[in-house]
């Protein structure tokens, strides 16, 4: 099988898997005063961090674009207006520059998966204060640290850990080209 192959199959099942892992989360009772588990793990940026890193940033920016619009229309979660639509933004950059990273430009996972978080938190506030405001919701700084950083850091922790062994796993086993020479350091 090439190489272009492999990418699409891949980014086929990161998809898939955008769309059956926050399902796994919503099976979870609500715990205590955490009435969304999703928004606390951040289950659908794990696969489109994963599609940028293993597949490249063409693939990582598609699949963080149609994983919260399948989604929405497959599961009414998240809801497409504005919610849905901003994390469109929002996980297309975090695949894409996932991808760019690690991928194009041979950056170790560590460096390539933070700058990707920091980016795509960028563009999701970003997209949020303009697609909010337009839908006549108020979306301040204030809301935005919440949601991005201090609700998310269970999430942010989720990545930090499993995403480097998921790529470093799936390059020496050999299901995935490695990036470069020690690629998960």
């Amino acid at each position: 099988m090439n190489q272009k192959t492999k990418d699409m199959v891949s980014a086929a099942l990161c998809v898939a898997l955008g769309l059956i892992v926050p399902q796994v989360f919503h099976l979870i009772p609500f715990v205590g005063t955490v009435p969304n588990l999703g928004g606390v793990f951040l289950p659908m940026h794990i696969p489109v961090l994963l599609c940028g890193l293993l597949c490249g940033w063409r693939y990582g920016a598609a699949c963080g674009a149609v994983v919260p619009l399948l989604s929405s229309v497959v599961t009414g979660m998240p809801v497409l207006w504005p919610q849905g639509v901003s994390m469109v933004f929002e996980l297309a950059a975090y695949g894409l520059v996932a991808g760019l990273l690690y991928r194009g430009m041979k950056k170790g996972v560590y460096p390539a998966l933070v700058a990707a978080m920091v980016a795509g938190r960028l563009v999701s506030g970003a997209a949020k204060a303009i697609l909010f405001g337009m839908a006549g919701k108020p979306f301040g700084m204030a809301a935005f640290l919440s949601g991005a950083f201090t609700t998310a850091i269970p999430g942010i922790i989720l990545q930090l850990v499993l995403l480097p062994a998921l790529v470093l796993a799936l390059e020496r086993s050999g299901v995935v080209a490695p990036a470069r020479a020690g690629s998960a350091a």
